[in-house]
């Protein structure tokens, strides 16, 4: 009997080259399009225009623009946070100035596509994002390692330890979104978003000082 040739090994691993190559042209695609027009004004069309694919194409590879965001930012993110990984650890200074580096750090990596973290940030407000996507609120890392920040806080006795940790990093992780109004606003640079986010570090850091 012949073999069904689509069945063969060949076939299922040329198949499986297809469906990489297809996700990853309309990541590329997505990634540009939300960093020049932004998150809303980007469409399935436009993405799947760009990625010379249909849209048919592009919502058998994802289930909605939400969770193709998530997907470039999950990849975008990654080198970030293993960079940071390797420094946290090294980082000196009271709580509050290993969380002004820590932020210092992340504004750097944004400001060159500022655009496209403004859309990550605006996909956390958007009604159609699924449970299993990542917008801005929903990425582990930072707040995990925010939360590591201020457990080393409590143990140099520079944090107190009654406060409630979680609701420390809700707000810092709010004020580092917010800053981010300066860069949609008026173009600002890292730098000076830098010096806004440390202003507001210090008055968080008042409050979580021990009494």
């Amino acid at each position: 009997m012949k073999a069904d040739v689509g069945s063969q090994p060949g076939a299922l691993g040329a198949r499986d080259r297809q469906r990489a190559a297809t996700r990853e042209r309309v990541l590329n695609a997505a990634r540009e399009l939300f960093d020049e027009a932004g998150y809303q004004a980007t469409t399935i069309r436009q993405i799947a225009s760009r990625a010379g694919v249909s849209v048919g194409t592009v919502f058998t590879t994802f289930p909605s623009k939400s969770s193709i965001l998530s997907q470039v930012m999950q990849d975008r993110l990654g080198p970030l946070y293993a960079e940071l990984d390797h420094v946290a650890p090294l980082l000196r200074g009271s709580t509050a100035d290993r969380l002004r580096s820590i932020f210092a750090i992340h504004f750097a990596f944004e400001a060159p596509r500022v655009r496209l973290f403004l859309a990550h940030i605006a996909a956390a407000y958007d009604p159609d994002t699924l449970p299993s996507d990542r917008p801005y609120g929903r990425t582990p890392r930072l707040k995990e390692m925010i939360c590591e920040c201020l457990a080393k806080g409590v143990a140099a006795g520079d944090v107190d330890p009654a406060l409630d940790r979680q609701e420390i990093t809700d707000l810092l992780m709010a004020a580092y979104a917010w800053t981010y109004r300066l860069a949609a606003g008026r173009g600002a640079s890292s730098e000076e978003m830098t010096t806004v986010m440390d202003r507001q570090i210090g008055l968080i850091a008042a409050g979580f000082l021990p009494r």
